[in-house]
């Protein structure tokens, strides 16, 4: 009796061992790691950007602004200062031909307020220079150097006309009918009509040559320039930005067309010349006078 009772005793221990072993075999080990779950920041995206007109170069009071003067770069958008030039077609022809009121530096935006443009009033009596006037004579695209002049540059002007229309009867050599001459040297254009006439964005804007342009001149010369319009053709050279000084003044000499074409003259009998020797202590050398 007490062996039956022994061996259900170690029979019910080993049935709770093995249930016990049972359970900690089914149960995972240690305490379950968490996992933090970490969210990426959100993508920020860059701020737009406009393309800005700076000043290219160190531009000076007064200047008449070119195209090269001013150049585009790319800047945020909120970093563009109120009355900047933003890119396009149309900020460039408000700028082309605009006096500058103040010096600015390479790299700075070019502001509204710093320019006055042709249109705005009082441009002619900021331009000019003190002593000088502005007269405006028409042109046409020959010319006017095919519409590609532009407010700052310094031409010449060269008066051609035709004796015999003016006189009625022309001289008795067909080579001196026609004539040309430089009456005014090294004028400043401070205004030119031309306009860039576009639609919308596009690019290929259309170019109008210029019907006028606006010199400055001192009285005299606006006196000479008045009746040269009334003898004959005006046209415009236009002088280099650089090189060396010419005179200012007119220039002398006459071009006729026998000067330019060797056919007006016709045959001519050679000239009778005249030689002579001269001597100069040992040296000795023959001069032809014709």
């Amino acid at each position: 009796m007490f062996l039956r009772l022994l061996v259900v005793v170690s029979l019910v221990l080993s049935a709770t061992g093995l249930g016990i072993l049972a359970l900690q075999l089914i149960q995972p080990s240690g305490n379950p790691q968490q996992v933090a779950r970490v969210e990426a920041p959100p993508v920020v995206a860059p701020p737009p950007k406009v393309r800005m007109i700076v000043a290219a170069r160190p531009l000076s009071i007064g200047t008449l602004l070119k195209d090269e003067d001013f150049r585009e770069t790319d800047v945020a958008a909120d970093a563009v200062p109120e009355g900047a030039f933003t890119s396009g077609t149309a900020s460039l022809a408000e700028l082309r031909g605009a006096l500058l009121r103040r010096f600015i530096d390479p790299n700075q935006p070019v502001i509204a307020t710093d320019v006055l443009r042709p249109r705005d009033r009082g441009f002619l009596a900021a331009v000019l220079r003190p002593g000088t006037r502005a007269i405006a004579i028409g042109v046409d695209a020959v010319t006017g150097t095919a519409g590609l002049i532009w407010p700052g540059d310094e031409v010449d002007l060269i008066l051609t006309q035709n004796l015999q229309q003016q006189l009625g009867q022309g001289p008795e050599s067909a080579g001196r009918r026609v004539v040309g001459e430089t009456i005014l040297s090294a004028v400043r254009v401070i205004a030119v009509d031309q306009q860039i006439s576009h639609s919308g964005t596009d690019a290929t804007a259309a170019r109008v040559v210029a019907r006028t342009v606006t010199l400055e001149v001192t009285p005299e010369q606006a006196e000479r320039l008045a009746v040269a319009v009334q003898l004959g053709r005006i046209s415009l050279a236009v002088r280099s930005i650089e090189g060396v000084p010419e005179a200012t003044g007119p220039r002398p000499s006459l071009v006729f067309g026998s000067d330019v074409s060797s056919a007006l003259t016709g045959p001519q009998a050679p000239s009778p010349s005249t030689r002579m020797r001269i001597i100069q202590g040992g040296s000795q050398q023959e001069v032809t006078f014709r």
